[in-house]
């Protein structure tokens, strides 16, 4: 069965390895193939949103730089170069099926807290609503280590969430999530997986892709949290020719991940927030059982045992038990000083109420 009309907000990631070929040149047929897709989502009313990588590997094929260049610093000369010729491919591809599509280059930083946050949003809803083809991707430029998205998978899967899409779309130089080593010949692509309960570890390795930054890894880590959150992932193989068109028909061989119950709006920025989080706030064993024991339960001072790293009221922070495992993240109600000042008390007003709790276990 068709799933073409149950999606009528798509977020479609494409990684470097699909969009260039093996010497690092821009593979215009496939980049072109890709806008053509797209364009018939529009035309079919659809709304779509490009996550693109390929910046630093257009920037490759303009100028040779030396091997002993600082590695940071390359990659901010090929990402300012390249993404000038990648958007304009893209500018000249749309046009030519009547449509405007917009660059949109964002850090980790533009989501450090909610009204940046809810900033990019806009942004995005008001391109959205004229009919523009937002084409996002990190600014590699200003972007330097822990600044760093993992990979545009992560940003996908952000952007996904942050706009309530009805569906996630990773393309990339395999079919989707194997049961074994994609290499060896007994290997099978598993059809769908539950993003809930599903522990693939073992499935996956950790190599990079040639050109990308990421791997395996990083795409299965963002389409299981994705689905969490209620959006639906797929992971299928953008070096097949009509792949998107092919895959929302259910034609083609790839890996869905089914999703769970949709969050609220506010728990997809929280559940993205690991990477920005200002605080780290320890609790005793009887607080993370009653956290994690899916009940409307929120955080008291009395469950808490120190506070690790200091944050504002609004901040995004970290939650970790004895032994320092992560367990969740939430927004703080007041402030680390306040915070401390509590720390074992009872009769107080919750530090994270559990509306503003996303766990992690």
């Amino acid at each position: 069965m068709s799933t073409t009309s149950l999606y009528k907000k798509i977020v479609i990631k494409v990684g470097s390895n699909v969009l260039t070929q093996a010497d690092g040149l821009p593979n215009i047929e496939r980049i072109s193939q890709l806008v053509e897709q797209l364009a018939a989502l529009r035309q079919d009313g659809k709304e779509v949103i490009l996550v693109s990588s390929g910046a630093v590997a257009a920037g490759r094929s303009l100028i040779q730089i030396s091997e002993k260049q600082n590695t940071i610093a390359a990659r901010q000369l090929l990402a300012s170069i390249g993404q000038i010729k990648l958007i304009n491919l893209y500018q000249q591809l749309f046009e030519k099926h009547g449509l405007l599509c917009s660059q949109v280059l964002v850090t980790k930083e533009d989501f450090r807290d909610r009204m940046h946050y809810l900033n990019i949003r806009n942004c995005m809803e008001i391109l959205l609503q004229h009919g523009v083809v937002p084409v996002i991707n990190e600014n590699d430029v200003v972007s330097v280590t822990e600044l760093m998205f993992t990979d545009n998978d992560e940003l996908a899967g952000l952007i996904a969430s942050m706009l309530n899409a009805d569906a996630l779309i990773i393309l990339s130089n395999v079919d989707g999530i194997y049961n074994g080593d994609p290499k060896l010949p007994s290997s099978r692509v598993i059809p769908e997986i539950d993003g809930l309960e599903a522990d693939l570890g073992g499935f996956i390795t950790a190599g990079k892709s040639g050109l990308g930054r990421g791997g395996m890894v990083t795409k299965l880590h963002t389409a299981q949290s994705v689905a969490k959150l209620g959006i639906p992932v797929m992971i299928a193989n953008g070096m097949r020719e009509h792949i998107i068109t092919d895959l929302l028909y259910g034609t083609v061989v790839h890996t869905r991940f089914k999703p769970g119950k949709v969050k609220s709006g506010k728990k997809k920025w929280i559940a993205h927030g690991e990477g920005t989080a200002k605080g780290i706030v320890q609790l005793n064993a009887g607080a993370k059982e009653a956290l994690l024991s899916g009940k409307a339960s929120s955080l008291l001072p009395v469950g808490i045992t120190s506070i690790q790293a200091d944050f504002k009221k609004g901040d995004i922070i970290k939650l970790i038990d004895e032994q320092e495992q992560l367990i969740g993240l939430g927004v703080a109600e007041y402030g680390a000083e306040q915070a401390r000042n509590c720390i074992g008390e009872q009769k107080q007003r919750p530090l994270v109420h559990y509306n503003y709790f996303h766990p992690l276990l």
